[in-house]
C-alpha cells in the first residue's frame, strides 16, 4: 500500500561529547521525542565533520577524536515537531537545528504484518 503525506524533517547537529544532566544529549533528545509521542527518531554518528569552531573532527584512528558529529533526524507533522522545539532551545547550547518540509512516501506491507 502506498500513501503520501507532507511532513516536517527536524535535523539536529550536535557533538558526541554534548551532554544534558549527565547523559549524552542525543539520548536526552530522543527520549524527550518519545515522551512527546513523536513518530520516531534516528541518531546518526558521523565519521568526519566540523562545526562553527572549524575544528575538524574525524574517526581516523590517528586523530583520536572522541567528539564526532551526531545528527538526529525526526520526521512528523509540524504540530508534533513544534512540541519539541522548547526543549531543544533549552538543551542545544551549541549546534545547528534545521527544519524542512518534506514529502513522505509510505510503503506498508499489504498483509498488515
Amino acid at each position: 500500500m502506498h500513501s503520501e503525506e507532507k511532513d516536517i524533517l527536524l535535523r539536529i547537529f550536535i557533538g558526541e561529547n554534548d551532554h544534558h544532566k549527565g547523559r549524552p544529549l542525543y539520548e536526552a533528545i530522543v527520549k524527550k521525542a518519545r515522551e512527546l509521542d513523536l513518530a520516531g527518531a534516528t541518531v546518526l554518528r558521523g565519521i568526519m565533520g566540523f562545526g562553527a569552531d572549524s575544528r575538524l573532527k574525524s574517526a581516523h584512528i590517528l586523530d583520536l577524536s572522541n567528539d564526532l558529529p551526531i545528527v538526529i533526524e525526526i520526521i512528523d507533522k509540524p504540530e508534533q515537531i513544534d512540541k519539541l522545539i522548547p526543549f531543544l532551545d533549552e538543551v542545544v547550547t551549541e549546534g545547528l537545528v534545521t527544519i524542512e518540509s518534506i514529502r513522505v512516501l509510505k510503503y506498508r506491507n499489504h498483509s498488515g504484518t
